[in-house]
Order: structure tokens, then sequence, then C-alpha cells
């Protein structure tokens, strides 16, 4: 065949493979992410998006923790603000801990709750001051606005990705759990208080009358931090800079996908809507293969196994006595131990226990030696917990801790020590249970079951509704128009009020008649009778 013939196949052949190559257009994605453990998720997500053809912008604080300003994944937007909030956390941490171990009272408690509120107030306020450096930075808005995003990405905990979705009149996606006060659910879902427990209420869906009492009066907490403490922080930004006026909670309902990171086998089941999609555990994956030197330590502890611990990225160290008194119980066990412990060294340590500053969690407990994760009971733990099947022991210390490790302990798959109940003998009896009782391990590998039995997997689902969201240019449809109904109506008060005078008028006029037509009788008879 003549060389001519052949290059003209080739180009002919070439030209049907790109014709039938499906398109790929990458979106244009601005992302405003939260600070710490939140940004974790939403890193996970970022590089998914990312690998798929997407680029992204991040607005970022100049005294972020954890988000760098230079990454592979995203071209940032750094905003100068004088101070981060790292410092107060970590005291705050610090005297919630002591304030457990001691058993402090209920005044000392009430002194944690109110600096935990003036700290997240304070967050609040220095968002929403570095918002209006954007909103009155002309260039910056015109180059938002020339960069032609499809839409805004953001978490909910903090609300400046939230006004800023609503002044640049961007499709938004919430990467959401939390929002600016409590759970995301109360926002958006109808949400029974009779079987629908408050985030730090340590309640289950199975409430008595005293429980409901309680969980009302958390219910009121949410409330008013959100009125009072909350809404200000942002009211002169909705009034100034958003046309018509807004308030947070309304711009949350206006969301066009929830991307919610939760599911109902770690969930509650409960009232939700059409445009919330479960993504619990997205950040999950199987386990690589451990580092030489680790898995040496791994292998070498037979068929007893492993112990691994950790208390997350925001707590280094326990208090020492609770560490040592860890260390001792440990120290005992047949098992190997990995722990990740940045503190003083505990001085009961035993040879079979080793500190690390850091572990590759989700590879430890996907790997077939590892029996038990200690841990605090942070949500991403949890999730990588339930995905891989291993049973959990958890000290929990703050926030959402105690809710999340209520829900393994109320479906029998991991057992919780308050941190003032820690000693040699709890932990090593709560130890003891979750690694010998079967029913521990086997309801967490029947949780693990259920987790993975999808049609999707949570970080495909994920993908799929943002890519959606940009396709369609907002997903209204799937959306609420609740939340514009005044409350009396949404309650249908009004209905009830109109049916109830309707009602009242009636038997009324019906009561009046009978009197009407008595009294005429009455006065026939007498007429009569005379």
């Amino acid at each position: 065949m003549p060389l001519q013939s052949v290059c003209g196949i080739i180009v002919f052949l070439s030209v049907c493979l790109i014709s039938f190559t499906p398109p790929c257009d990458g979106g244009n994605i601005l992302v405003f992410p939260v600070d710490g453990s939140h940004w974790i998720n939403m890193k996970i997500l970022l590089e998914e998006l990312h690998a798929r053809g997407h680029s992204m912008t991040v607005i970022r604080a100049s005294t972020s923790w954890y988000i760098p300003e230079k990454s592979p994944l995203y071209k940032s937007i750094t905003l100068e603000m004088d101070e981060g909030l790292e410092n107060f956390f970590d005291i705050y941490l610090q005297e919630h801990m002591r304030a457990q171990r001691e058993g402090a009272s209920a005044l000392t408690f009430f002194k944690l709750t109110k600096d935990f509120l003036s700290m997240i107030s304070k967050a609040h306020l220095m968002w929403s001051e570095a918002l209006v450096q954007i909103f009155d930075d002309e260039r910056m808005i015109q180059s938002l606005k020339d960069s032609q995003y499809d839409l805004v990405l953001t978490d909910p905990a903090i609300a400046p990705g939230v006004l800023l979705a609503k002044y640049l009149k961007l499709p938004m996606v919430l990467n959401v759990r939390w929002i600016t006060s409590g759970e995301g659910h109360f926002a958006i879902a109808p949400s029974p208080l009779s079987y629908i427990p408050v985030p730090g209420s340590g309640l289950t869906d199975k409430m008595n009358f005293i429980q409901r009492v309680k969980n009302m009066l958390f219910y009121s907490i949410i409330l008013f931090q959100q009125k009072f403490m909350v809404g200000p922080c942002y009211d002169t930004i909705c009034n100034k800079y958003i046309e018509g006026g807004c308030d947070i909670i309304s711009l949350l309902q206006e969301a066009d996908i929830w991307l919610f990171r939760s599911d109902f086998v770690f969930e509650f089941p409960r009232p939700t809507m059409p445009n919330v999609i479960y993504i619990g555990g997205f950040q999950c994956k199987p386990a690589q293969p451990l580092p030489a030197d680790l898995e040496e330590f791994v292998q070498s502890a037979g068929e007893h196994g492993v112990i691994i611990m950790t208390l997350g990225t925001l707590v280094n160290a326990l208090p020492k006595e609770v560490a040592d008194e860890i260390a001792s119980v440990f120290a005992k066990m047949p098992q190997k131990v990995i722990w990740r412990h940045k503190g003083e060294r505990p001085s009961t340590l035993g040879n079979n226990t080793l500190i690390v500053d850091w572990m590759p969690q989700r590879d430890l407990l996907g790997h077939p030696h590892t029996k038990v994760f200690v841990a605090h009971g942070g949500t991403n733990g949890v999730q990588e917990a339930i995905y891989h099947g291993i049973p959990v022991l958890g000290i929990p210390l703050f926030f959402d801790q105690y809710d999340n490790l209520l829900r393994l302990q109320e479906r029998g798959a991991g057992k919780i020590i308050q941190l003032g109940d820690v000693s040699g003998r709890s932990f090593e009896q709560g130890l003891s249970d979750v690694l010998h009782q079967d029913s521990y391990t086997q309801n967490m590998q029947r949780l693990s079951c259920l987790h993975r039995d999808q049609p999707m997997t949570p970080m495909d689902q994920a993908v799929f509704w943002v890519e959606y969201v940009m396709r369609h240019k907002g997903a209204p449809h799937l959306r609420t128009e609740a939340y514009k109904m005044p409350w009396y109506s949404y309650y249908c008060l009004d209905v009830l009020l109109l049916l109830l005078t309707a009602t009242t008028v009636l038997l009324l006029s019906t009561l009046a008649i009978f009197r009407f037509l008595c009294c005429r009788s009455r006065r026939k008879t007498k007429t009569k009778q005379h």
C-alpha cells in the first residue's frame, strides 16, 4: 500500500477517535473552606475534582493553620488577617480537658461554655471583617466576576463563603455537617425534637420525657447562639452589600446541594430533603501497604494483633496522669500498640508500645492485624473505623465527639470512657471488653458491610452532584421554597386560626339560632295561654 494511502488512513482513524471521545469540560470552582480538621475533608474532595479536570481557586487566611498558599491543586487568594485562633483554641482545649479530669463544678463548665461561644463569635467576627475587605476591594470583586466561576463550594461552619456566593449570584454547593450554629439538618429539614437528638445533648433517638425536655433546652441554646451571637456578626454585611438584605439561615436554605458528611449507617434515621446528598465516609479508601519499619512492627505482634490510638489533629497529648495510666495498661497487653502522642513520654511506657508523631491511620485501620481503635471520636476517624470494620474504644474530649461515639455504642460497635473516668482499671476493663467480646467486632463489621453496599461510592456521589450543578447552573428544582414562608404560614397557624374562627362563628351562629327559636316558641306558648 502506498505510503500516502497509509498516512491518509491514519489521519482518518485519528479524526474518528477524536470525534468519538466524550467531551470533558473542566469546571471553574471558587472554594471557601474552613481551616483545621474541616480542611482535611475539603482537601480530599478538591484532590478528586482536580483529578477530573476541574480548576479551583481557594480563599484562605494569611494566618491559616493547614491551608497552604501554594498547591498543585488550586490557585489561592490570601486574605490578610491580624491574628488566628490557634493559641486561644489550644488554651481552651487544655482547660476543657482539665475540667473534665478534675470533675469541675457546674460554674466552671458554664465558664468554659461561655469561653467557647466567645471564641466562636470571635471567629465569625474576624471572617466577617475579612469579607468586608473583599467587598470593598473593587479590583478583587471585578477579578472574581471576570473569572466566570461555575459555582461556589464552601463549608458553612463559617458563613463568608455563603455570603460571597449570594453576592456573586453563583450556584452554591455545601460541603457540610456543621453550620454556623449546630448541625445542618436543623436548618433545612423537618427536625422533630421528640426523636431527633440535638448535638451536644448526649441523647439518642429514643428519649423519655425528661430527655425530651433536655433536648428542647439544648435546641434553645442553638437558637440563642444563632440569633444573638452569630447572626449579628453578619447582619451589617447583609444589609449593606446584599440586595434586599438577608440572614444566614435563609442563605443556607438557598444552597443548591448539601454534600452531607454523614449517612444512615452512622446517623439516626430522620427526615431529610431531596438536595441533601449523603457522602459519609467519602474520604475512606482501601488500605495501602505500610512503610517497611511499621509493617515489621505490626507483623511482630503475631496472632495477638495490634491496637492503635490517636486523638486526632487538634490534640497532641492527654494530661500526663492520664497518659501514664493508659501507657501502664498498654504495657500489660500481649498486643503491640501504635500510639500517636506528641507530649511528654509516659513514664510507664512498655516495650510493646511504639510512640509516633504521625501514623497512616487509614492504612493501619485496614491492616488485618489491627484489633481495636482507641480514638477521641472525631467524624473522620469514626467513619474510617466503620469502613474498615474495626471496633472503637472512645475517649471523647469535646465538640461532637461524644455524640459520634454514642452512635457506635448504641449499635454495639464501640464503648465510651469519659475522660474524667479514665483510670488504669477502667481503661483496662474497657479495652478488654472491646478486644475479647466478639459482639463489638461483629457489629462493626456489619456496619462496614452496610456502608460499602452502595450503588456509587460516596466520593463519586459528591463529584457527580458538583458536576450536576455546573451542568445545569444550579439545582433549584431540588430546593424547597419553605424558607420563604413566614413561621406562622410554615406551621399553618394562620389556617388553623381561620378554621377555629369559622368553627366558632358557626357554633355561635347555631347557638344563637336555637336560642332565638326557643325564645320565639316560648312567646307563642305564653300568647296562647293568655
